[in-house]
């Protein structure tokens, strides 16, 4: 057993989420990928906001055809190994799923873990490709592996002295992108060992990558074009497997009322709080992690906390107020607003147009996206926000836009229709902000309502 190559901790990972007390069974994703074993559409990309379920399925990937653990006794209680999928995997021509099962050798690496007082990417890389260097050379001792070759290299040896084949599993992709310390030109160098490690290799089985961001597109083509890219706001693929449906939530929310004593939760109380997100194939879904959080605590709250990237979001929002200003209104008060997604580079984070600004907004789950609208999704994002009313005055005072604010009651926007509930409840802050024609300076000043 290794660190990255036949590593049991997909397994293991994925066994105590299986015997979790409000656990979803996804595992017919698993028949999606069975049929793509050994072809040349083996290679996926599905990106998905924070706390969707990404590492949980790609534990359950490794862990179903890894072979480091005999997992016949999780897999056997699930839908893979149900009639229905049954048929569906012999419609395709591949027989029974456990013809699959712990079949593989299986590479699992979690990008988003770093070395030990890391400040670099050279250590950062290192990090991985000398302890998958290292672990092929303990699997294959016969052969005398010279660990401080290309991991590429010696994967392809591997192959031709025997024929072996493997297994990526990739989570958090992009957490590199994340990095203060990695530059741009070494952004660039990280994508290009992802491409010699995967692309154009015979001895690739399958490649399983998950991610927030989009994979960088060039001109000139992408680095590692060979993956379908599958995403919540444009791909109906794999949409039902990442974020809760309606009737799995009904499955779980029964289990709480029967086995908690004092339920404070009502099913209504769910969809308000944590629906509202939206897929390609036309379907609502919710917040998995916030589900089970809040079953679990037997308490209605926000479980979404923003910091690093989300912060940098609300930069550009900063830095293009004047434009956004109407709409971040329409926003805060429920409303929906028209917006032309798009898809952004992960290496590209200058964001300087609405859209642009509102692409990253529904990448990182702060709005969703729905007929060429977005919106923020339920109570909770709401709740994460403070609300901002601006008002700019020119040769005046941020003070007398403040209280023209107060005078207009422009706070009433949030409230909603009348014998509604209000819809947004959290703070609420006037932004004065006066400009001068002579000076050319803006002063600002913030008033909580």
């Amino acid at each position: 057993m290794g660190m990255f190559l036949n590593s049991r901790t997909p397994y293991e990972a994925y066994r105590r989420a299986a015997l979790a007390k409000y656990f979803v069974d996804k595992s017919e994703l698993l028949a999606e990928l069975i049929p793509a074993l050994g072809m040349p559409e083996r290679f996926f990309c599905i990106t998905r906001p924070r706390r969707f379920g990404k590492s949980i399925m790609a534990n359950m990937v490794g862990a179903f055809f890894g072979k480091a653990a005999e997992a016949n006794e999780v897999f056997e209680k699930l839908k893979i190994a149900s009639k229905e999928v049954s048929r569906k995997l012999n419609d395709a021509g591949c027989g029974d799923y456990k013809n699959y099962l712990n079949q593989y050798h299986v590479v699992y690496i979690d990008f988003s873990v770093e070395p030990r007082d890391c400040n670099s990417y050279r250590q950062y890389i290192d990090r991985i490709q000398d302890g998958l260097n290292r672990d092929l050379a303990e699997a294959y001792p016969e052969y005398g592996i010279d660990s401080s070759c290309a991991s590429w290299d010696i994967l392809a040896a591997i192959f031709q002295k025997t024929g072996d084949k493997f297994i990526f599993v990739i989570d958090e992709w992009d957490a590199l992108f994340q990095l203060s310390y990695v530059t741009e030109e070494e952004k660039q160098s990280y994508l290009r060992f992802l491409r010699s490690l995967l692309k154009g290799q015979v001895y690739v089985e399958l490649a399983y990558m998950t991610g927030i961001l989009p994979i960088a597109k060039y001109s000139d083509g992408s680095e590692i074009n060979m993956f379908l890219e599958y995403n919540m706001a444009t791909s109906e693929r794999f949409s039902e497997y990442f974020g809760f449906l309606a009737s799995e939530v009904d499955e779980i929310f029964a289990v709480y009322q029967k086995t908690v004593r004092n339920v404070k939760i009502s099913r209504e109380d769910l969809t308000g709080w944590y629906d509202g997100y939206h897929t390609a194939a036309g379907g609502r879904i919710y917040n998995p992690r916030s589900i089970v959080c809040a079953l679990t605590d037997n308490q209605l709250r926000n479980y979404w906390t923003s910091s690093g990237t989300y912060d940098s979001i609300f930069g550009y929002i900063k830095d293009n107020v004047d434009d956004m200003q109407e709409d971040l209104a329409l926003l805060f008060a429920g409303e929906a607003i028209s917006a032309d997604i798009q898809e952004y580079a992960a290496t590209s984070m200058q964001l300087s147009t609405k859209d642009e600004i509102y692409s990253a907004m529904v990448v990182y789950g702060l709005l969703t996206y729905d007929d060429g609208c977005v919106s923020i999704p339920n109570r909770e994002l709401m709740e994460s926000y403070a609300a901002m009313i601006l008002e700019l005055k020119v040769d005046s005072t941020p003070e007398a836009a403040i209280q023209q604010i107060k005078d207009k009651k422009y706070s009433f926007r949030f409230s909603g229709k009348i014998g509604e509930k209000p819809k947004y409840t959290g703070r609420i802050l006037a932004v004065g902000i006066s400009y001068g024609k002579k000076t050319k300076e803006h002063v600002c000043k913030v008033e909580e309502l």
